[in-house]
């Protein structure tokens, strides 16, 4: 049986993105500059996942409107501005780019493994999409598209994209409690 390293990638990498938490606190030396403009790249990319979240029809329908008429991918995007948001307020330039390996090792076979999934279940419009939406850098303008699509709240909530957010906060009151009790200043 050969190895599929999508599939495998897309179960670790919740868990793997608690070990790395754990990893990323303890070699963080954060200060309350990079505190600052790490959290507002942080809420730059909260914003991304639950706009895109709202929009997400998760194996129902080919979500092409809302931020996917710009980038297939934005929960994923939305993750890296996350990701880099972090690195800046870590203040320790291998632990972003351990974030960037994590991405390139974990999340793109992911993404492949998905969009395989999605010329499966939608056969006749994924190809379409693929060729005019790009997979994670955004287009300057929105692709066109006659399906309908606004953003739901109870879309958002159903696939309980605020614990993101609450993740986020818990995380940068840790960093500032190491600061202010550790002197990590």
């Amino acid at each position: 049986m050969k190895l599929d390293w999508g599939r495998v990638a897309r179960r670790i990498r919740i868990p793997l993105g608690f070990a790395f938490a754990g990893v990323y606190f303890w070699f963080a030396r954060p200060a309350w500059r990079s505190l600052a403009i790490g959290a507002v790249v942080v809420l730059l990319g909260l914003w991304l996942r639950a706009f895109a979240s709202g929009y997400v029809k998760k194996a129902a329908e080919l979500t092409t409107t809302g931020p996917y008429a710009y980038t297939r991918n934005p929960l994923y995007l939305g993750s890296m501005i996350m990701a880099a948001g972090f690195g800046v307020a870590a203040r320790n330039w291998w632990l972003g780019a351990g974030m960037v390996a994590v991405f390139l090792l974990i999340y793109l076979p992911v993404i492949r493994f998905e969009e395989e999934l999605l010329r499966g279940l939608f056969p006749a419009d994924f190809d379409a999409y693929f060729a005019r939406v790009p997979r994670l850098l955004p287009r300057l303008r929105a692709e066109k598209s006659d399906a309908p699509g606004e953003f739901s709240r109870a879309l958002y909530l159903k696939h309980r994209e605020y614990q993101a957010a609450i993740g986020a906060a818990v995380m940068f009151a840790a960093l500032a409690a190491k600061m202010v009790w550790w002197g990590t200043i």
